[in-house]
């Protein structure tokens, strides 16, 4: 394999991959019947990591303001025990 000068193209052509991403929609603006509250640790757990963290928004599909309910949202349930800060197995 022959390795390219700074500033030179590659001769070798990479075939042309389509990628489709399915647009992710805020399942909070979409349905206003579902709403966020720290007392539903249940409904907080998909919004959650297996260890502890918080999924971010890229992931969720979330809106701005809905993510930012839903962080909140967490940090309380994590303060009053609902949730796990950080979960370990041993």
């Amino acid at each position: 394999m022959a390795y390219n000068r700074p500033g030179e193209r590659s001769t070798e052509r990479r075939p042309e991959r389509r990628v489709f991403h399915r647009r992710k929609v805020c399942r909070f603006c979409t349905d206003s019947n579902l709403k966020i509250e720290y007392k539903d640790p249940g409904s907080l757990r998909h919004f959650v990591s297996e260890k502890g963290k918080i999924i971010p928004r890229r992931i969720t599909g979330n809106c701005a303001n809905h993510q930012r309910e839903l962080t909140v949202a967490i940090k309380r349930a994590r303060a009053i025990a609902l949730l796990p800060f950080v979960v370990s197995e041993y």
